[in-house]
């Protein structure tokens, strides 16, 4: 059976979400936990979205397929649910840094990053002395001039829509740059933070650093808001844009379609993203 998990983690102690030799990270920490609570030999996860060393979620998925009768052994004398059964018992083996938050059995076809039709992260800056918290250190972006996020928001409307974002990520060799951005605004929060609010259907590796890093400099001036399609359109990178700070940046959500439509986004979604 499939089981999908839904996650938080504080990305500061961690070099990012993918296993890596000798190095603290979610998946090898969320794997270990789930070898120990399911009592099995190995477990291997499949991530909605690879999130970089520093980088938030509270909204992150993934799946992992184990057998029937493993789940049912692990909630021993349990009357709970095995699913809820194993919350509970991942998150008595887990660092308070990252928390499981739902364990639920996947429906047919579910695939935790190929089925998603979205990924919805926010960027939080404070750019006012009074806005900067040291409470807040590992998770907002202390910026040091005050932001037009009018202006921001001008040169945003121009990167919207299916583009290929070649001068915003590191390329991986086979892999397209091509992506749809549904949604890039700036906003004021309550507290007067300028936050980001950046969706689409996935991104390429740095791809929201180097777009709020483009932006920022529209927002203190030293570019005019049409710089943003001119180096979207030049599909290079451009040393004038600045990949900016990871801790700044959370996942917030992903979403998925309707169960009857999951098994044929994933099947889409891999046409898409995996080299031939």
């Amino acid at each position: 059976m499939r089981l999908r998990i839904d996650l938080a983690y504080d990305g500061t102690e961690f070099h990012g979400w993918a296993t890596q030799t000798g190095l603290r990270t979610v998946q090898g920490t969320l794997e270990a936990a789930l070898v120990t609570a399911l009592r099995l030999p190995d477990a291997s996860l499949v991530v909605a979205g690879r999130t970089d060393a520093g980088v938030h979620a509270r909204g992150q998925v993934a799946h992992l397929d184990v057998e029937p009768e493993a789940l049912t052994a692990s909630a021993g004398r349990s009357v709970d649910p095995p699913e809820q059964a194993l919350l509970r018992r991942l998150n008595g083996i887990l660092p308070p840094d990252l928390r499981v938050r739902r364990v639920v059995a996947a429906p047919p076809g579910f695939d935790a990053r190929f089925s998603a039709i979205w990924r919805r992260y926010a960027y939080r800056i404070a750019d006012d002395p009074a806005l900067v918290d040291p409470l807040h250190r590992h998770h907002v972006l202390a910026w040091p001039r005050p932001l037009d996020t009018a202006a921001m928001n001008e040169a945003a409307r121009q990167l919207l829509g299916l583009q290929d974002f070649a001068a915003f990520c590191r390329r991986r060799e086979g892999a397209t740059t091509v992506r749809t951005l549904q949604e890039l605004e700036w906003r004021r929060d309550p507290a007067g933070l300028a936050v980001a609010t950046v969706v689409a259907d996935a991104f390429c590796h740095n791809m929201v650093r180097s777009l709020v890093g483009c932006l920022l400099a529209v927002g203190e001036g030293r570019r005019p808001p049409e710089w943003a399609a001119q180096v979207l359109a030049a599909r290079t990178r451009d040393p004038a844009v600045t990949v900016v700070a990871a801790h700044g940046l959370t996942l917030e959500e992903v979403g998925y379609p309707d169960e009857a439509e999951l098994a044929t986004r994933a099947e889409q979604s891999r046409a898409m993203r995996e080299p031939v």
